[in-house]
Parts: C-alpha cells; structure tokens; sequence
C-alpha cells in the first residue's frame, strides 16, 4: 500500500468527471450528433481560411480531412437526424466543398475532393 492518498477530485481546478458524466447523460443524440458537426464545418472553414484572419491558418490538407470526416458523419447519421437538422449541415457542407474547390490550385476531379465518396461529385 502506498503511503501517497489518493487525489481527491475535490481540488480547486480538477475537473469533476462524475458531474460531466451526468451532463453528457441528459443530451440527446442528435444534439450531440449536430454539435459534433458544426465543429466540424467551423475548423474547416478555419483550415480553408473563409475567417477574418484569412489565410493566416489556411492549410488545405487539414481542410480536407475535416470536410471528410463530416460528409462521413452526415452520411452515417442520415436516417438518425432529421432533415430539420440534416438539411442545413448537409448545405453547409457542399458550402465547405465548393471553397476547397475554388481554394485548390490543382483541383480534384469530380467525385476524388473531400467527402465526394459520401456526397457524389461536386462540382463549382
């Protein structure tokens, strides 16, 4: 046995995980789900520089992996969200992929730019 006592949680700064457990508990999934994508479409716009610091954080290769990964996440909760929630993501996605289209120097062919495997081709 260790003569060190266990870290209480009571600790000014420590995060109190059971109190954060809780809340997580009371959110629903889509909420979660549509919290989750605004994220997102919010980091790649950054990553695509469509914010008033413009290209300071601009840098292609993370835009695509974030658009990517929310056509992927749209795609895998289509029949989980409804169109009420899944009508403007799915806007604002296309959004996101037409910028990289125009952002890219050498563009993809249609169906090849971020979350066209989950979209179809976009074309702009």
């Amino acid at each position: 046995m260790s003569d060190t006592p266990p870290a209480s949680s009571d600790a000014p700064g420590s995060p109190d995980f059971d109190e954060m457990t809780r809340d997580i508990a009371e959110v629903p999934a889509v909420e979660v789900i549509v919290t989750v994508a605004v994220n997102l479409m919010s980091a790649a716009a950054v990553k695509l520089g469509l914010t008033e610091e413009g290209d300071k954080y601009k840098d292609l290769d993370e835009a695509r992996k974030l658009i990517h990964a929310l056509a992927g996440l749209l795609d895998g909760s289509a029949t989980e969200i409804s169109s009420f929630h899944a009508a403007p993501l799915r806007d604002g996605l296309k959004s996101l992929q037409l910028a990289f289209r125009e952002a890219s120097l050498v563009p993809d062919e249609p169906g090849q730019g971020p979350g066209e495997k989950y979209t179809g081709p976009i074309y702009g």
